[in-house]
């Protein structure tokens, strides 16, 4: 791997250290302290999961600093920028905004010119096929980066054991793993026609498994994928007005795939991916409460190889090139006859 002194803004969709952002503080340490990488921190100052690449264009974007603590990142905010005090080791900012718009602002506002890669994550739970990749904030952040012609990476730790937390154990592996994937990719970015960077892929999407695997010493098969093309069904489930006071209360900031989550919900009888029980039909109170039967936990045997899924469900790296579009299917070659546009014209009878 080069010994390049990469000048990297770091982003996520999963907020500051906590709960629900267990990587981002260790990663940061690991690129930082270990690589010697010159990293700067902007993310959202709470939980965006599931959100894509969405900016909330009427809302004004305020932000703090953030000043992170050895040995778990937990820190104190302040309206404006300090010294660093005993135990402190970096200065991050904490924005009110999504994650693509703390990609904008970052590259753009903070760090005009100084950056040469975007690294968006990690995020808690895979980023997997199409139902997850269309929804993800830290896609979206990636994406929002490489519009502005700037190399990107998603990176995402799938989350595998849904009984409890993922052992700590596996973080330090993810995170020495997930920076030598970095560094390839960074030294050897790939060439694509339609890149919006001097004809380079605009950005990967890369997926580790958080298994056992990780502590081996032969690591995790890493390998290129294409993305997994599935669908999800429902993805609200509706209550009860009198209940909204109680769901409130239950809401988890997390994405579904993460710890505690059943990745095969129970259906009621009879009834079928999507459904609804009667009880709820016509009531106008909703929860995001997805099903993700179909999603995760689905046999290899049924997956399409070489996919990202596939890969996730066999416990290797998946590694997907992607561009910043939406994709077209291939067969634009089909209407170029001799260099000339052929045949585009719709013919319809009126």
């Amino acid at each position: 791997m080069s010994t390049r002194k990469l000048r990297v803004l770091l982003t996520n969709d999963d907020g500051p250290p906590g709960p629900d952002s267990p990587y981002i503080y260790g990663l940061y340490k690991h690129l930082t302290l270990d690589l010697g990488w010159e990293v700067n921190v902007v993310i959202p100052s709470s939980q965006k999961s599931w959100i894509g690449k969405a900016h909330q264009i009427k809302e004004i974007v305020h932000g703090q600093y953030y000043y992170p603590r050895d040995h778990d990142g937990n820190g104190v905010k302040s309206s404006t920028s300090r010294p660093l005090e005993h135990g402190e080791i970096a200065e991050w900012i904490l924005l009110d905004g999504t994650p693509a718009t703390c990609a904008n602002i970052g590259l753009h506002n903070l760090y005009h010119g100084d950056i040469d890669l975007l690294l968006s994550g990690p995020n808690l739970g895979r980023n997997t096929s199409s139902a997850f990749a269309l929804s993800s904030g830290t896609i979206g952040a990636a994406l929002s980066s490489s519009l502005s012609h700037v190399r990107s990476i998603a990176l995402s730790y799938g989350t595998v054991i849904h009984t409890g937390p993922t052992p700590t154990s596996f973080f330090e592996p993810a995170h020495a793993l997930s920076a030598r994937i970095v560094g390839h990719l960074w030294d050897n970015w790939g060439a694509d026609a339609g890149g919006l960077r001097a004809g380079e892929v605009d950005l990967y999407n890369v997926n580790i498994p958080m298994v056992e695997g990780l502590l081996g010493d032969e690591g995790l098969p890493i390998l290129w994928t294409r993305m997994w093309r599935n669908s999800y069904g429902r993805l609200f489930k509706a209550h009860a007005a009198e209940q909204e006071p109680a769901l409130k209360r239950s809401t988890s900031n997390a994405g579904p795939d993460t710890p505690g989550t059943d990745p095969t919900p129970a259906l009621a009888p009879g009834s079928s991916r999507g459904d609804v029980e009667p009880s709820e039909v016509g009531r106008l109170v909703f929860k995001f409460a997805p099903d993700m039967k179909g999603l995760i936990g689905v046999s290899v045997s049924s997956l399409p190889e070489g996919t990202d899924g596939w890969a996730m469900e066999k416990g290797w790296v998946s590694v997907t090139p992607m561009r910043a579009s939406f994709a077209e299917p291939a067969s634009e070659d089909a209407f170029v006859v001799d260099g000339k546009l052929h045949d585009r014209i719709w013919k319809m009878k009126l």
